[in-house]
């Protein structure tokens, strides 16, 4: 016997399109258009699952839900919304709704996620956390396939106490998720403490993290708590792990092994009773195959992998995004401004190295110095182009942009990052590999994969580049011709 499926939606073209699409996978439907139907018919017992939408004429489809699971707590709950939003996301999950699918979403995933709810077991006990008193003050902006991923993977993890490595490139937003998985999970009465190690000297980043009691090195003159202590019951972000030394990180392994520490100087142990939320722009598997990382710490920190998408990989989010940014400014006291849609096209257009941060302090930039009401086309050409200049010139501060600088940067820091000891032997062979790898990869990239040409390019022998792809591991792709 089919399960029957019943799907609540206020858009007759939709309630027609899922009837098609699930009633030929084999599922028995019946749509309505309203809650009120949909609550009667879970109320007679009827359906194996229920498809609800967010917003209908006569109740919210997310009030629905706790009602449903009162009285039929194996039916499970489908949300859809065309509310983008990070919250309509938490607030699914907090009431026990099975999945949450952002429109427009694509039918074969629906179809995926049917059959998954009517396959999984049902979970001994509810992890959900209240979110009644939550603001809207969203700390997340954008509706973007790659932000709704991420709207979703962070409502899973509010009832949890999962460690999250979240990574992206500087200006995407990496602490305000951290904040979003605090604010809205089951530790926001906790406190958040943030630590960024690439802006504590590396000697003082043990005792900003442990603590350190008076007396135990010079200038101790006091016993100061570390940031481990302050986020008792709360939520520990440590930024730009990528940069803490060692030694610092051989004691944060020994931290999250044992759920314990010490102070610098200290005997005694303290429990630690904190969710670690770590994020960096940097690649940290290179940094383990240069022996910069601790791979068992890697493991250990990277239990929930979340990747930031930089803003040229979410353009459609550029508007909202700015439309933000002017309501702030214009909370703060500057005058209210528009952006007309041409100027907002062109934004889109705009590479944004700097990322979100970047996008936000142009447009404080133009509240506080244009007098019009609109920001016009003109404007907005006039401050992309100061700002590619800028870019072109280096900022005026910034070393010779040549691979020579910029080896020489990496290695000085590499060198540096082990203090007065060395690094581990087989250096000059895991300098070349570094750099290889990416030259081949490249190569291979602009000849489409073609390895006569990428050979004659590189100046090897042809059996010698087959050798290396194999050795390196270098996938082979061939694009298809535009």
């Amino acid at each position: 016997m089919s399960a029957t499926i019943l799907i609540a939606d206020d858009d007759a073209a939709i309630r027609t399109v899922l009837n098609q699409a699930l009633g030929r996978a084999g599922y028995e439907v019946r749509v309505t258009g309203n809650a009120s139907t949909l609550w009667r018919w879970v109320n007679d017992g009827e359906g194996d699952l229920v498809i609800t939408d967010v917003v209908m004429p006569d109740e919210n489809g997310l009030d629905l839900i706790p009602r449903i699971k009162k009285i039929r707590p194996e039916l499970r709950c489908i949300v859809m919304s065309a509310q983008n939003t990070l919250m309509t996301a938490v607030r699914a999950t907090e009431r026990g709704a099975f999945e949450y699918l952002p429109k427009p979403f694509d039918l074969n995933e629906l179809t995926s996620v049917v059959k998954r709810a009517l396959e999984t077991p049902q979970a001994s006990k509810s992890h959900t956390v209240p979110t009644n008193n939550m603001e809207e003050d969203l700390p997340l902006i954008g509706r973007s396939p790659a932000m709704q991923d991420i709207y979703r993977t962070l409502a899973r993890l509010m009832g949890t106490d999962l460690s999250v490595m979240i990574t992206g490139e500087s200006g995407t937003g990496k602490e305000l998720v951290a904040r979003a998985l605090h604010d809205y999970g089951k530790r926001r009465n906790g406190s958040f403490v943030a630590l960024n190690m690439a802006a504590i000297p590396k000697e003082l980043i043990e005792s900003e993290l442990f603590g350190h009691e008076k007396g135990s090195f010079t200038g101790a003159t006091n016993r100061k708590s570390g940031r481990f202590e302050q986020a008792e019951g709360g939520t520990l972000f440590l930024d730009e792990i990528g940069d803490m030394p060692a030694e610092a990180q051989t004691r944060l392994l020994r931290v999250l092994q044992e759920g314990e520490f010490t102070t610098v100087g200290g005997s005694t142990p303290i429990k630690a009773n904190v969710r670690i939320v770590a994020a960096t722009h940097r690649d940290l598997r290179s940094l383990i195959r240069q022996g910069l990382f601790r791979e068992d710490l890697y493991y250990r920190l990277n239990v929930v992998p979340i990747r930031l998408p930089p803003l040229r990989e979410r353009t459609e989010d550029i508007p909202e995004l700015a439309n933000h940014f002017l309501s702030q400014v214009a909370e703060e006291g500057l005058p209210w401004k528009t952006i007309e849609k041409p100027a907002l096209e062109r934004l889109k257009q705009h590479n944004w190295p700097g990322n979100v941060r970047e996008l936000e302090n142009v447009i404080r930039r133009l509240a506080a110095l244009y007098s019009q009401e609109t920001i016009t086309l003109e404007v907005i050409q006039q401050e992309l182009a100061e700002l590619n200049a800028q870019s072109a010139n280096g900022g005026g501060d910034s070393e010779p942009d040549n691979l020579s600088s910029a080896i020489e940067k990496h290695l000085r820091s590499y060198f540096d990052a082990h203090g007065d000891s060395l690094p581990p032997s087989g250096l000059y062979d895991r300098v070349l590999k570094e750099l290889e790898r990416p030259l081949l990869s490249m190569t291979l990239e602009a000849t489409n994969g073609n390895q006569i040409k990428s050979a004659q390019l590189l100046g090897l022998n042809r059996n010698t580049l087959r050798k290396k792809i194999r050795e390196l591991n270098i996938p082979i792709t061939k694009n298809a011709v535009k």
